[in-house]
């Protein structure tokens, strides 16, 4: 599970003179503390699922014009993302703060007009850093073709996945393991050299370091297929002899300390 954050003075998406994402730029995850309240912040606002027309993101076509009674203009630019559509040479394009806010007015959601575009501005960070995540799992098949590509993608906020389950009943289970549910989740689902292969995404909420709030993502292949499982098993090992490693190595340490201390 990666981690995370949130000030949007480093945040890429947060650079207003660019219209398309560089991912260069994204190598800290920190993403400008501003005055919205936490809860406000770590909610994914639009929810993709129930009335959806669109195959390709369950979503209807966002209205650029201002909603009725709307104060505050919104911008209707829409920023290109680094995530590259599947049959298609375009990237796909986040919602404008215009539509973002208008998906929020039509689900009926507490609107705050003048945090729209930091609300913007997270929500393309953190799927920035959720299609990142799915990058490296992909670098482990060294396909033929160029690369994965976004075929479609689904939120479902209101359904825990497995694994989110699990999570939850082993905190029940030994309180000092439980963790918060993730506010939300996506399944995005990739075109593979031709193939589909879906991932899954929980997001989590940290505790928050001062004024900074923190995010998790836990992005993994979803156990579909075989090939995933053995992906998913490959990684669980790694890390766990990765953490055995650092333990050996931190015991290695602790004990040459010791032995010069003696010494002395």
């Amino acid at each position: 599970m990666s981690k995370q954050t949130t000030n949007l003075s480093e945040c890429p998406m947060h650079k207003k003179n660019s219209q398309t994402f560089d991912p260069s730029s994204s190598k800290k995850s920190k993403c400008p503390n501003s005055s919205e309240s936490n809860s406000e912040k770590k909610t994914c606002p639009i929810v993709h699922s129930g009335d959806a027309i669109s195959p390709d993101n369950q979503m209807p076509k966002l209205s650029q014009l201002p909603m009725p009674g709307q104060k505050i203009p919104l911008p209707t630019s829409r920023i290109i993302s680094s995530i590259p559509k599947a049959h298609s040479s375009d990237n796909w394009e986040y919602p404008s703060p215009q539509q973002f806010y208008n998906a929020l007015v039509r689900k009926g959601w507490d609107t705050p007009e003048e945090s729209i575009e930091t609300m913007v501005d997270i929500h393309n960070f953190l799927n920035e850093e959720a299609w990142n995540e799915i990058l490296k799992w992909e670098r482990m098949k060294k396909c033929p073709c160029d690369g994965p590509k976004l075929l479609r993608f689904r939120g479902r906020p209101q359904e825990l996945s497995p694994k989110a389950r699990l999570l939850q009943l082993a905190g029940k289970l030994f309180p000092s393991l439980g963790t918060p549910p993730p506010f939300d989740r996506h399944d995005w689902t990739i075109d593979r050299c031709g193939k589909e292969v879906r991932y899954v995404i929980d997001y989590y909420s940290g505790p928050d370091e001062g004024d900074t709030p923190i995010f998790y993502l836990d992005v993994r292949p979803a156990l579909d297929s075989v090939d995933s499982i053995v992906d998913r098993i490959k990684v669980a090992t790694s890390e766990t002899f990765k953490q055995f490693r650092e333990r050996a190595k931190s015991a290695r340490v602790g004990v040459q300390e010791s032995s010069s201390g003696d010494r002395a």
